[in-house]
């Protein structure tokens, strides 16, 4: 290399490379890399320039904008009625037809009267056919974010001074105005509230492109943070099922103080509902699990849920179980619609915190909806945008008595499986809901508030049987099921909120316990090859004399650097700071024994003829290279870079020599940086691969005459 190559080792790279693999000659030919030059970047110019492209209007620009913020202007032109429209109108007539029970079940999860799940419902499947990207997905009322809204109702509720026990609810179709305000009108008043300011969120994170804040929550952590809310949901509607009233807990543990509550007051079950639950629940379940079995076979799944509410309803009316047995029952439900109203301001401050869990997670459940029926149909849908079409959908809804909404998995898969083509299928739907709204709501007076319990606890089936699926989570990654198991729990034991933090929290601790207690290996030959892996999980390996290969599995950072140092000392057998000391303290001896021979001679005056060498007591090791493999090494920081030069330096001052293999150009350019290579002169340090590392060690060790080489070729 030429003094200037020497002096330039950032513009170029050298790295030691075998040409060939000939058993004649061991000559290496070094190959030089030559660095991209980068360009000055200039930020006022970069800055003016994206600034120019983002707030520049142009009709053109106006035009995408507009298409990108609807879809529907984009698919709907080009839509094909004759192959379509037939599958669409089925899809949303079915899907249609099981959400009305749901959304009016629901609302008592949420805290809200019926009718208000059916707005929620009506307004999501409109505004987010015209802005979703998703063809497959059913946006509407998903239980765990009504527990959610609902815990939320009920501690606004009993801070304003209303009896949360207390579960009679009327709905009227005049203004209600802000100083004359029941319990109903104050409940949905904090639940639109609190949906304005999630939406408002989800607008945000689309508006600055965060949307990778979802990528924190993993599968394992959603489906235990679903697991552990449904038995918290299925908590809250026990006292449904046995017609009694009981406070709701909304303190951290409150799973545990309502089943206290329960059975404290469980002598006063009401005999009418306990009945009808247990009769829905026997009619519902068969129904639920035949649909499952024969969905290839079935054109279009058993509506269960509306069987069982008409039938509940009918015997309800006509056996006037309210009168009689004073059985709790749905109520009025207004047809038409309220007048639309703002949000509370002055509740916002209050409820601001608790809109954040809200907003992500209903985020992230259509997101991740969204994104596996695109890949499992052949289309790509647009994360940022899904943000901006959820928080539409929770935000301008907000101001027409209603409360969040996300995408649900199982109104999602019934609409797929139905013939769903496209989001017009949405529309069919708000047009079934918009019927009832109009004309048959009021038909749901006598409907037990028991069935509804019921339907919304067999709907959590789906979400209970993860527990099935636990052993087989677990031969796949342990650390995934720890995950379920501490968010399920926290989830479940604590509260919604704390649990998903927790959850997240623990989530994020594994992946740094990863990186920090990392795995390390000593790596073997595969004779013949240049293939190089672990000594301990591969019988037909072998070691190499005078080499040891080691490799660190994770970045090095501040966190693992003395693990770093520990491991290698530990899978080479040599700790350089122990051999130096051991050097010292045999010199000390030595020294010391030969001042004690010349006293001794000196007394007897006899001249020594003697002379101890002082390196008596020197370790010789039987390896002369330790190689490094820095494939797995995705950075170092500088504690790893200061980690890195000390193991060199350490390990070169008992005569071992350390070489570096597979360093991607983020770690090289950090070593250059940092100072690790003397004058910048890196040839016979780094190599592109093991195999090289070890034709180089092999040579270099050979031409010195320490031994004969065994060169693997």
């Amino acid at each position: 290399m030429t003094s200037a190559d020497l002096n330039n080792a950032e513009s170029m790279l050298v790295l030691n490379n075998v040409a060939s693999c000939d058993m004649k000659s061991d000559k290496y030919s070094p190959i030089i890399l030559e660095r991209q030059e980068k360009e000055p970047l200039d930020v006022k110019a970069c800055a003016v320039k994206k600034l120019k492209k983002h707030l520049s209007c142009t009709p053109t620009k106006a035009k995408d904008f507009l298409v990108d913020l609807f879809p529907i202007i984009r698919w709907f032109p080009k839509y094909k009625w004759k192959k379509w429209i037939l599958g669409d109108i089925m899809s949303g007539l079915v899907v249609g037809i099981l959400i009305v029970p749901q959304s009016i079940a629901y609302s008592l999860l949420a805290g809200q009267d019926p009718v208000y799940g059916l707005y929620t419902s009506f307004f999501a499947c409109i505004i987010y056919s015209l802005m979703g990207t998703s063809k497959h997905i059913s946006v509407g009322i998903f239980g765990v974010l009504c527990l959610m809204i609902g815990q939320v109702v009920e501690r606004e509720l009993q801070v304003a001074g209303f009896d949360i026990s207390d579960d009679i609810n009327t709905t009227a179709l005049s203004n209600q105005s802000a100083n004359v305000c029941g319990r109903s009108c104050f409940a949905i008043r904090i639940g639109s509230t609190l949906t304005f300011m999630a939406g408002i969120y989800q607008v945000a994170m689309g508006i600055f492109q965060v949307g990778f804040i979802s990528v924190y929550l993993s599968d394992s952590l959603l489906s235990g943070f679903a697991t552990g809310a449904s038995f918290t949901i299925i908590t809250s509607q026990i006292k449904y099922i046995l017609g009694i009233r009981i406070p709701r807990a909304n303190t951290p543990g409150s799973l545990v103080k309502t089943w206290v509550h329960i059975f404290k007051t469980i002598h006063e079950t009401n005999i009418c509902d306990l009945v009808t639950s247990i009769l829905s629940l026997l009619f519902l379940v068969p129904i639920k699990e035949i649909n499952e079995c024969y969905k290839e076979k079935l054109k279009m799944p058993i509506p269960g849920e509306l069987l069982v509410v008409i039938i509940a309803t009918l015997i309800s009316h006509f056996g006037q179980l309210n009168a009689k047995f004073n059985s709790t029952i749905a109520g009025d439900i207004p047809t038409g619609f309220i007048a639309p109203t703002s949000p509370d301001w002055s509740m916002i401050p209050r409820i601001a915190i608790d809109a954040i869990p809200i907003a992500i997670i209903g985020f992230a459940i259509t997101v991740t909806l969204s994104e596996i029926f695109a890949k499992k149909h052949g289309y790509t849908v647009r994360a940022n945008q899904e943000m901006f079409a959820i928080g539409a959908c929770n935000v301008i809804p907000a101001f027409f008595h209603c409360f969040t909404s996300s995408a649900a998995l199982a109104k999602s898969l019934v609409k797929e499986s139905t013939s769903c083509k496209t989001q017009l299928s949405s529309l069919v739907t708000a047009l079934v809901l918009l019927l009832v709204l109009l004309v048959i709501a009021p038909l749901f007076y006598s409907l037990q508030k028991c069935v509804l319990a019921v339907i919304i606890i067999v709907n959590l089936r789906g979400a209970l049987r993860k527990f099935l699926e636990l052993p087989k989570m677990w031969n796949m990654s342990k650390v995934d099921t720890v995950v379920w198991f501490i968010t399920m729990l926290a989830t479940a034991l604590i509260s919604t909120e704390l649990g998903l933090l927790i959850g997240v929290c623990f989530s994020v601790m594994c992946v740094i316990a990863r990186t920090q207690v990392p795995r390390t290996t000593v790596l073997g030959h595969l004779k013949g090859t240049e293939i190089y892996e672990d000594l301990r999980k591969y019988r037909n390996l072998q070691s190499l004399p005078g080499i040891k290969i080691f490799r660190f599995e994770a970045p090095i950072y501040y966190a693992n650097k003395e693990l770093f140092k520990v491991a290698l000392y530990k899978q080479t057998g040599i700790n350089p700071t122990l051999v130096v000391l051991a050097r010292k303290k045999a010199e000390k001896k030595n020294i010391r024994e030969l001042k004690q021979k010349q006293t001794a001679h000196s007394q007897a005056g006899v001249k020594p003829e003697v002379t101890l060498q002082l390196s008596r007591g020197y370790q010789e090791f039987d390896i002369h290279t330790i190689i490094i493999d820095c494939s797995v090494i995705q950075f170092l920081d500088t504690a790893g870079i200061a980690a890195m030069k000390e193991v060199f330096k350490d390990y070169k001052g008992i005569g071992i020599l350390v070489l570096l293999s597979n360093c991607n150009a983020s770690v090289v350019d950090s070593l250059c940086n940092g100072n690790y290579f003397d004058n910048g002169y890196i040839s016979g340090l780094l190599f592109y691969s093991v195999h090289d590392a070890v034709k180089f060690a092999s040579n270099a060790h050979q031409t010195n005459g320490d031994h004969e080489a065994n060169t693997p070729c």
